[in-house]
């Protein structure tokens, strides 16, 4: 049947098929015809013609090479993208937009919203800039910046969707204030580990000084409890002001410390299997080794001791996007998911003898660094922390 059509007979019932979601199957049968005559270059004009009328082609070359992702809407649907959309939602073909809901790529928090602005911009009025999240075609949210302009074509009125990825600035704005929230705590509480561990360093001493006088079976219990206490004081001023930070910047190659520091824990891997996957390991960065080596014996340490019985580590060391990635992952208790955000934070911790600082350096020290974490955890299957640290070329 489709042998009677002409190409742009073609052309014009499969631009149809597109904007009005018709059959998926009758689709396929039109984009294989497409593909044997070769005019998928055509549809793609096609579908420009329609969103931008014969005499607005150059406002099309302007909105086509565009850095911001240009969408322009029939009512809510999809009638064009430019290749900065594309990228945006991770799409490849004008077939996976084209004709579908705008909404469907907006996070549903920001459905209603949407709605309303879309009608500003139909009845003619600009709207302001706002922040929303969308959604990729892998799922991923993303954040990003939206603004709806009317835009009329043809006697049309017409919506035009202008967004902007923040996403990186949102992420940094989120590590600065999760720096300045470390840092704030750390303060506090290094005034206040401050002045409880001289008192108790004090009642040590006169308790020391009676275990010569007297015996007593609880004098000894005293003086271990007192020995705990201030060695999580020591522990915390040492995360919240740390002598280390003192120390000049080096370069600082990640593969060989790694390596270095996995044998100091030989004597508690008996039976845990350590899996190295190691890569571009000629790439260094520059940071304060002391502190850098401090957290990663802090991230290994915590990752053994999450395994109970046999189990397995696995450190991967890859460069990316001028970012050294280095993942430390175990097959331990895992983390509730609830709990997961309060890694990092003083005093949490999910081991019944912790005092909860090891990670609050980790967080701590990467942040310093300009780099970023981010977990993922499962309760029963383990923990991976995935660290990014810049490594400009």
């Amino acid at each position: 049947m489709l042998n009677n059509f002409s190409d742009q007979e073609l052309v014009d019932v499969y631009t149809k098929c597109l904007l009005e979601n018709l059959s998926d199957d009758f689709k396929a049968i039109l984009e294989k015809e497409l593909k044997k005559r070769k005019l998928f270059v055509t549809v793609e004009q096609e579908l420009i013609s329609l969103a931008f009328g014969k005499s607005n082609l150059d406002f099309y070359q302007l909105v086509k090479y565009s850095l911001d992702s240009c969408f322009v809407l029939q009512d809510d649907k999809v009638i064009y993208i430019n290749q900065a959309g594309f990228d945006l939602l991770g799409l490849k073909y004008p077939e996976q937009v084209i004709g579908e809901a705008f909404s469907r790529f907006l996070h549903p928090d920001f459905h209603g919203i949407h709605k309303k602005r879309l009608e500003t911009a139909l009845n003619g009025e600009v709207t302001e800039l706002m922040e929303q999240r969308m959604l990729k075609s892998d799922g991923e949210t993303i954040d990003v910046e939206v603004m709806a302009a009317p835009y009329a074509m043809d006697g049309q009125n017409l919506a035009q969707i202008i967004v902007r990825n923040i996403t990186q600035r949102k992420q940094t704005e989120r590590r600065l204030h999760n720096l300045e929230k470390l840092s704030s705590i750390g303060q506090m509480a290094a005034g206040i580990a401050h002045e409880v561990r001289n008192p108790l360093t004090a009642v040590k001493g006169f308790v020391q000084l009676l275990e010569k006088e007297l015996v007593h079976p609880y004098l000894p219990i005293v003086v271990e409890e007192l020995d705990n206490a201030i060695k999580t004081l020591n522990n915390l001023l040492q995360v919240a002001k740390p002598d280390l930070n003192n120390e000049p910047d080096v370069m600082i190659n990640l593969c060989s410390e790694l390596e270095s520091l996995i044998f100091l824990f030989q004597e508690q891997l008996y039976k845990v299997t350590v899996n190295k996957h190691f890569q571009n390991c000629d790439k260094e960065f520059r940071g304060k080794k002391n502190l850098i080596l401090k957290a990663f014996f802090n991230l290994l340490k915590n990752a053994i001791e999450a395994i109970d019985g046999k189990g397995e580590i696995t450190l991967e060391h890859f460069y990316r996007n001028n970012m050294i990635h280095i993942k430390v992952r175990d097959t331990g208790s895992g983390v509730p998911a609830a709990k997961i955000k309060l890694l990092g934070t003083p005093f949490f911790t999910t081991k019944e003898d912790g005092v909860g600082m090891g990670l609050t350096q980790v967080f701590t020290t990467i942040h310093e660094h300009g780099g970023h974490i981010h977990v993922e955890s499962e309760e029963g299957k383990g923990t991976e922390f995935h660290i990014q640290l810049p490594a400009p070329v």
